[in-house]
Formats: structure tokens, sequence, C-alpha cells
């Protein structure tokens, strides 16, 4: 077996042979056996409806470090999926009653496309609000994704979500304003970072919870991009770091025959053209923001789990 880059995910998972095509290597149980350390356990929440895409995604920048991942994949307990197969959430998912019975080191909650939604609106709220509340005693560290992040800092801080006049759409450039912080370590000054959504949290809002929320990268143009809440052990990640090279040209592609937004996005094809292939600027950066994260939780959890 070739050198592993150890994230522990099914066999049979669509990410499992995604990942090893690109050189991400996935340990099997025999070797994760073998190596005496407990792996970290890390969930991830997928409220988007291409779950495969999602976990594929996800799976990919925390499994590009030398830690050993453990990998659950969640879901709300009641909530319908329409767009991925009842077979693979049967095979793949835990419902959130029966994963809130387990600690976890670390948990990645997603974004969802329902942001023109109130929060409270939202049918699966009052059981996501149980979940941000279970983070408190039984996740180490938790990262709120786009949509989920908003939605941390608003049951958390009561901090409202905007809407935007149009969609931030494309690649943003963002500064690290707190390069010592644990998570930016290693992050150039200033970096383009895919940005898809509707909606913004305001600087004015975040700032009147300073020094409990603290914002660590930012952008002139789409506002704050990762919040730190300490107090919370939680991170807020508005944008996407996480993106495959083509996820904003599906999206583009996706609202053209939907009739939506004609704008493509913003300095992402070269030379503002369609027809070419985009190129990807942020992998790294992704790789390193997810790493940062898996090492942080590494340095600071509980090695016996239940004393998360």
């Amino acid at each position: 077996e070739s050198s592993a880059m150890p994230i522990k995910i099914p066999a049979t998972l669509p990410a499992h042979d995604v990942l090893r095509r690109e050189g991400v290597m996935v340990m099997s149980e025999e070797t994760a056996l073998r190596q005496d350390i407990r792996p970290l356990q890390i969930g991830l929440l997928n409220l988007m409806p291409k779950k495969v895409q999602t976990e594929t995604q996800f799976a990919r920048v925390i499994g590009a470090t030398p830690l050993q991942i453990e990998l659950t994949l969640i879901r709300m307990s009641d909530h319908e999926s329409k767009n991925t197969s009842a077979a693979h959430l049967e095979a793949f998912y835990q419902p959130f009653r029966v994963a809130r019975e387990r600690r976890f080191d670390g948990l990645i909650v997603t974004g969802a496309p329902i942001e023109h939604l109130d929060f409270e609106a939202v049918s699966y709220w009052r059981e996501l609000r149980d979940v941000f509340d279970w983070t408190q005693s039984h996740v180490h560290s938790t990262i709120g994704v786009c949509w989920g992040g908003m939605a941390m800092l608003h049951h958390f801080h009561g901090i409202p979500k905007h809407m935007l006049p149009a969609k931030a759409f494309g690649l943003y450039r963002h500064e690290a304003i707190a390069p010592a912080a644990a998570l930016l370590q290693g992050f150039s000054d200033s970096f383009v970072v895919p940005v898809s959504r509707w909606t913004e949290v305001r600087d004015d809002d975040v700032e009147l919870h300073y020094p409990e929320l603290r914002t660590l990268i930012h952008s002139e143009d789409v506002g704050p991009c990762l919040i730190e809440d300490r107090g919370h052990r939680a991170y807020y990640m508005f944008n996407h770091l996480e993106y495959d090279s083509t996820t904003l040209k599906e999206e583009y592609e996706r609202d053209l025959a939907t009739g939506g937004p004609i704008a493509p996005p913003v300095d992402y094809f070269p030379e503002d053209d369609p027809t070419q292939p985009p190129q990807n600027r942020w992998r790294s950066h992704g790789q390193l923001l997810y790493g940062n994260w898996i090492n942080e939780i590494y340095q600071t959890t509980p090695y016996e789990i239940e004393a998360i």
C-alpha cells in the first residue's frame, strides 16, 4: 500500500475512489488499527442537496493532513432529501438523533440552499438549534460553513443575515487580518476565495460582539469571511475554500438554465470567457484552512474522548 494520507471513510463511499485517484490516500480499517493513536472523530452535518459532491469536497480538505481521521456523515433526522438517493443516505449517514449519543473532536455544519428564508421558517430549525446547543457539550470544535455559519452566529449571538441586492458570486480577493490565528498559519497576506451567496453578515453587527467574536479573514468587497467564536469553540466560514475547480461553473450553468442571474462569476473564468476552463487558485488555502483546524483540534482535544 502506498503512503496513506489517513482519512478513514467507507470503501464504498463515492468519495473514496475520487480521492484515491487524486492522490489523497484513504486508509483501510487494517492500516488504521496498526497505528497506535486515537483517530480524530470528525462529523459532517451535511445540509446540502447534492450530498455526494459536498461530502467529497470536505473529505478532500480534511484528508490532506498526516493525522488519522474518522469521518462520520450526519443528516437531520426527519428532513427528506430530494436530491440524494435513500440508499446512499441509509448506507452512509447517521440521523442526528443517533449521532448525538457520541462525542466528536470536530464538527462541520455545511451550508444549505435556503438563504431566502428566515431562520425560524426553515423546516428543521428546531433540531438544528438542538445540534448547536449539543456542540457545546459534545464537540471540541465546530465550523459552520456559509448558511451553516450564519445560522450558528444567529443562534448564539442573535446576529442577523442580510439579503444582498445581487448574489455575491465568484472569486473575491481576501486578506488574512489576524495572521497569528491558528487557522491562518501559512496563509498568504492576500488570496482569492470562492463566494456564492445571496446573504451577508455585516462588519458592524460582528464588531458589537468584539472581543468574543473576532474576524480572521475579510474582503473589502464581500465583508467578513471567517469569524472566530472562542466562547463557543466555533468558527464561522461564510465562503467556500472547499469548492472543486468547476463548482462555480456548474452553479452558473444551473442559474442560466433556470433563467436566474446571468452575470458570470466574478474573476473566475479566464478573460471572463465562460467557454474557457476555470483555473483553481484557492486549493492550497482550502487545504491549509482545514488542515490548520484539524491540527488545532489534535493539539487541544482531550486524549480520552469522553472528556470532551
